[in-house]
């Protein structure tokens, strides 16, 4: 690959995470401060990812992949979210806030296959370089909690009272006006379907690979990643929004912890996994996810400020020993011909209706244990670590251990 194609591909990475972290992190923190938005209103506006998640196959299936090259649809596609970025910053109230974040999910969800179908185009190993490029995305989401963080301090307590957090808007629109423009210069990559080939609908959201859950260890492994998205959407919902009720300063800086733990245990996951196989791997994982609640439970900005920052660290082992390794045991059961389809149909019910779920119980959890002056955290937190641990010992009990994963 030449090293400008190389710089090129890097960039669009860094930009579509930048985007993504520069005001989702934040947003549960925003909701409640400054739209006074209660449990369920907040759960509606989370679960536009969810939505977006599952929409999002069809306008690639039915559109990107057809009829217009890639890279031109993901700058049409964020020009039109920077503006939508606009809207949600301009709202003063939920109910405004709610469709212009809908419209923007639905927008940016399919960026995200775009993005991965641009650099693959490029890759003649896709295996051993892809990581290289995904890596900058992650870059771009830890840059963007240290701005938030350290240089414009838009979350500490006096600001997020004045309500400074909306220019995490302001700050992920203008990202996405870039991208949207210097996608045009990107590689060329055109659409993988003939303009009059027919798409089914079995093809565009993975029903294919339903065939695989014949698979008794393919079929527990499937419930098990719809049901531990339903603690994965308490965090990505509630963990900003306690930190800073907490009095943590600097909490979204503080949370990039997380996405740094991320990359270095994705350089240790190819290792563990080998030499422990996938069961032990995935189960790890689902075990930190339940770890990580307790020590929210129980932790406090003060003298335990270590728990909490020790339960953000742990995102890595929470995600890449779960999601990745899952990924990974997906591609090895579904073989040459459902490869795409299986990655499809597990993307669809974990982002999709897993974390639909997820959010909408997390809300009225939330809901439930608002008290006098503020929220029972404690409470808030622990029922998730149960879920956790209760998808860990279904896990545990019912997947016959494989020899080979990979």
């Amino acid at each position: 690959m030449k090293s400008t194609t190389r710089i090129q591909l890097s960039v669009m990475m860094f930009l579509e995470f930048f985007i993504w972290g520069g005001w989702f992190v934040t947003l549960g923190t925003f909701l409640t401060a400054n739209l006074n938005a209660t449990g369920g209103q907040s759960s509606d506006v989370f679960s536009t990812q969810s939505w977006g998640a599952i929409i999002a196959p069809f306008i690639i299936g039915l559109i990107a992949d057809r009829f217009f090259n890639a890279e031109k649809i993901l700058g049409v596609l964020h020009l039109a979210g920077a503006g939508l970025m606009y809207m949600m910053y301009s709202s003063d109230n939920i109910s405004s806030f709610y469709p212009y974040a809908l419209g923007y999910m639905i927008l940016y969800m399919p960026t995200i296959a775009l993005t991965n179908s641009v650099a693959f185009n490029q890759l003649k190993d896709p295996e051993k370089e892809f990581s290289g490029l995904r890596v900058w995305g992650t870059v771009g989401w830890i840059l963007a909690g240290l701005l938030i963080s350290y240089l414009f301090h838009w979350d500490s307590k006096e600001n997020v009272s004045n309500g400074l957090l909306k220019n995490t808007f302001l700050l992920s629109g203008a990202a996405a006006f870039a991208l949207g423009l210097f996608s045009f210069i990107l590689p060329k990559t055109p659409p993988k379907k003939a303009t009059g080939e027919k798409v089914t609908l079995k093809e565009i959201i993975g029903l294919d690979a339903l065939k695989l859950l014949k698979d008794r260890n393919f079929a527990i492994f499937f419930i098990s990643s719809v049901l531990i998205c339903i603690p994965l959407a308490f965090y990505y919902q509630h963990a900003h929004a306690f930190l800073t009720y907490t009095g943590m300063s600097d909490p979204t800086g503080k949370m990039t912890i997380g996405q740094i733990s991320e990359v270095l245990f994705m350089l240790l996951l190819p290792v563990f996994f080998k030499k422990f196989g996938f069961k032990k791997t995935i189960l790890v994982g689902m075990l930190a996810w339940a770890l990580r609640y307790v020590l929210f439970a129980y932790g406090n900005a003060g003298e335990l400020s270590f728990m909490l920052l020790l339960g953000i660290a742990l995102h890595g082992i929470c995600y890449d020993f779960f999601f990745v390794s899952g990924f990974i045991y997906t591609n090895s059961k579904a073989g040459e011909k459902y490869k795409s389809a299986a990655q499809g149909l597990i993307t669809l019910a974990t982002y999709g209706v897993g974390m639909l779920a997820g959010f909408k119980i997390a809300g009225i959890i939330k809901d439930a244990y608002t008290i006098t002056d503020g929220f029972d955290y404690k409470m808030i937190w622990l029922i998730p670590a149960a879920i956790a641990a209760a998808v860990f010992l279904l896990f545990a009990i019912s997947f016959r251990d494989e020899k080979k994963a990979n």
